[in-house]
């Protein structure tokens, strides 16, 4: 009697610690299903971008200004198709700008993009053009500086090519250019001035006859330029 007694204490023992670890199981796998697949998973969020703004004085997708090669390009821009426009570069006087236009052009990135922006004030007129959304927004993937070639007198002849940039800042050169259509009056602000990449060579009597002659069609909020009455297109650009 007393040894079938130990083998049945024996056999329960057994029977409780095997029920112990399948309950103990049966809990760990039901909190792991809640939290990685039930209601308790946590919510995804993204994650922060591994490279994050680029730094202050950094150009960013622009080529060497060595593609521009210190000389003087030389070349045409078409406007909706009918208004031809004579262009120069100055490789010389501009390297990062003119190689900026020199990749711009070899990528047909002008080809389409549109004029967005019309200044025709008295010393104050200019139309700007070449934005990545024909909103006048800067392109992410492209900017570069310093500021070269601005008139120490603040005064953009007839004619210039300029580059647009942001307010105070360098190194916010891109895609988007302004073609002075009277000569214009730009205040310096703590990056300087404008940089001078070029002039229109001929055509600039019809593009002001076809196009800013004929006015602003809405006015932006700073009270000065807005979008022109006659919708314009870049057609194509060429260099050589």
């Amino acid at each position: 009697m007393h040894a079938t007694q130990n083998k049945r204490r024996i056999r329960d023992n057994v029977i409780a610690i095997a029920g112990v670890v399948i309950v103990a199981g049966l809990a760990a796998a039901t909190q792991f299903f809640y939290f990685t697949a039930g209601p308790g998973a946590p919510t995804p969020s993204p994650s922060a971008s591994a490279t994050g703004a680029p730094a202050a004085g950094t150009n960013v997708g622009a080529p060497d200004p060595s593609l521009a090669e210190g000389r003087t390009w030389t070349g045409e821009m078409v406007l909706n198709g009918t208004i031809t426009l004579g262009i120069e570069l100055d490789g010389a006087a501009a390297p990062q700008a003119t190689a900026g236009w020199v990749q711009d052009v070899a990528n047909g990135y002008y080809d389409g993009k549109t004029c967005h922006r019309l200044a025709t004030s008295d010393g104050f007129a200019f139309l700007q053009c070449g934005s990545i959304d024909g909103t006048g927004a800067p392109d992410p993937q492209f900017s570069y500086g310093p500021v070269e070639n601005a008139p120490a007198d603040n005064i953009y002849p007839t004619g210039t090519i300029a580059m647009a940039r942001s307010a105070d800042n360098g190194y916010s050169n891109g895609h988007q250019f302004f073609i002075v259509t009277d000569t214009t009056t730009l205040g310096s602000d703590s990056a300087g001035g404008y940089t001078i990449v070029g002039r229109v060579t001929s055509g600039l009597e019809n593009l002001i006859q076809d196009v800013t002659s004929k006015g602003i069609a809405t006015m932006g909020a700073d009270g000065s330029t807005g979008t022109p009455v006659v919708p314009t297109t870049i057609t194509k650009v060429t260099l050589q």
